[in-house]
């Protein structure tokens, strides 16, 4: 397992987190990530089949990790993301946090939010609602703390991952190598 003990996670996993599977799971995948960011768009395209793999022997943690200075449109993208969860649940969450990455070329680099706030709609949500809490900078706060504690954590970039609340610098971009990391974090 190719691991190093570089990064602590801070704050630990809590119920203020996006998750998908058990609280129980053996193992506690989290991301930093950045919604506008290519190389967490590959990552996206990975992720879904490590966690098919390990079923419910994992949970997946989403934070955020905007790194505005290079992805002008991430910012108001996670905010959208918490817009459309604090309005339809975690299940709409995940439906925008999916939309984002797979829809990426078509609203990174718009000149406005209208491709953010119409994926915002095809994930349950009522894009004006999301438009009114984007103008007022409502979600700003929660992704903000997800970035701080990102910082606090070791973060300096997208996506990072931490196992277990350790973070993991090892080959994330191959299912077999990433779910086999994974795997042998169970069992140290």
């Amino acid at each position: 397992m190719t691991t190093k003990q570089q990064g602590t996670l801070r704050p630990e996993v809590s119920g203020r987190d996006h998750t998908i599977g058990p609280a129980t799971a053996a193992i506690t995948l989290v991301e930093y990530g950045d919604f506008q960011c290519p190389h967490c768009r590959r990552a996206h395209g990975v992720l879904p089949r490590v966690m098919k793999r390990l079923g419910d022997r994992m949970r997946f943690v989403f934070r955020h990790f905007p790194i505005t200075e290079s992805h002008p449109n991430a910012l108001h993208a996670a905010e959208a993301a918490e817009s459309v969860a604090a309005q339809v649940g975690e299940t709409g969450f995940w439906k925008i946090h999916d939309l984002l990455y797979e829809h990426q070329p078509e609203w990174e680099e718009a000149p406005n939010d209208a491709p953010i706030l119409e994926l915002a709609r095809q994930a349950g949500a009522d894009a004006d609602v999301v438009a009114a809490d984007l103008d007022e900078d409502r979600y700003e706060e929660p992704v903000k703390a997800d970035f701080m504690s990102g910082v606090r954590s070791g973060v300096n970039g997208t996506p990072t991952f931490f196992i277990n609340g350790v973070r993991y610098d090892g080959d994330w971009t191959t299912v077999s190598t990433f779910a086999a990391d994974i795997e042998a974090a169970m069992s140290s």
